[in-house]
Order: C-alpha cells, then structure tokens, then sequence
C-alpha cells in the first residue's frame, strides 16, 4: 500500500509556532515519525507539506498512483472548498488529521470542508495522530477489499 501524506500552512513551523497547543516535536521529527510507523506497517509513505493552496491542489491531482490519502489541511481545513474538490476528484479514501483538538478551540475551526468526505477524522492526539491516521488507512483499505 502506498500512502501520501499531505501537511497544509504552517505546519513547517512546528516547534515553533505554540508548542502549548501544536506539541515541541519539529517538522523533520514529525516526517521521522510518520515514516517510521508506516515502516512498522509494512506500507509506503510519501509526505508533502506546502504553505500554498495551488501547490496541494496541484499535489492531490497528481495522486493516481497511490492508495490513500492522510491529510492535515492547517488553516485550508476550515476555507478551502478547492482541496475538498481535489480530494473529491481523486476517489481516495482520505483521512483527516488534526494535531490539536479543532472542536475545543476557536469556533471558526469547528468547521471542515473535508470531514464530511473523509473516512475518519482523528485530532487532538498531537503527532501520534498520523500513526493513527496511517493505521485507520491501511485498515479501512483492507476491510475495503475483503
């Protein structure tokens, strides 16, 4: 199985950017982790991070050859109808993934254009949401195709 991990705005800046909701582990610790999980699993995985929202769309499009989607949109999770409609447009399973709580912050990111379209959504675990997130993929692709 191969597995494409997308990471919106932001995210390069973990560590940084308010360690009290966002954790202390780095952009490059995060990508450690992730590929040392889907290692575990036996399954590939390939993680992407941009701060532009052509540069995702771009990205999803061009997703033909892999098997699922993990996605943590940032700040586009909660404005862009654009990445819902990429995502829609590529027919994989997609799982959201969010490191802090969305629905016990602000209001405004309460709301997601991609939950609805998501096989699961899984937030507030901090980093070990995307092992999470790659366990529920590989899961849900393989009832999938019993």
């Amino acid at each position: 199985m191969k597995f494409f991990v997308i990471n919106g705005p932001n995210l390069n800046m973990l560590g940084e950017r308010e360690p009290n909701i966002y954790g202390k582990t780095t952009y490059n610790g995060l990508v450690g982790e992730i590929q040392e999980a889907a290692k575990s699993m036996g399954v590939s995985v390939t993680v992407f991070q941009s701060n532009s929202e052509g540069q995702i769309i771009d990205t999803i499009q061009k997703l033909k050859d892999f098997d699922g989607v993990i996605i943590n949109a940032g700040g586009y999770t909660h404005t862009s109808v654009a990445i819902r409609d990429a995502l829609l447009a590529s027919r994989l399973p997609v799982v959201e993934v969010h490191l802090s709580n969305i629905f016990s912050r602000e209001e405004f990111r309460r709301k997601s254009f991609i939950s609805d379209i998501a096989v699961g959504v899984i937030c507030g675990f901090g980093v070990t949401g995307y092992r999470l997130g790659l366990e529920a993929l590989r899961d849900h692709l393989v009832k999938r195709d019993e």
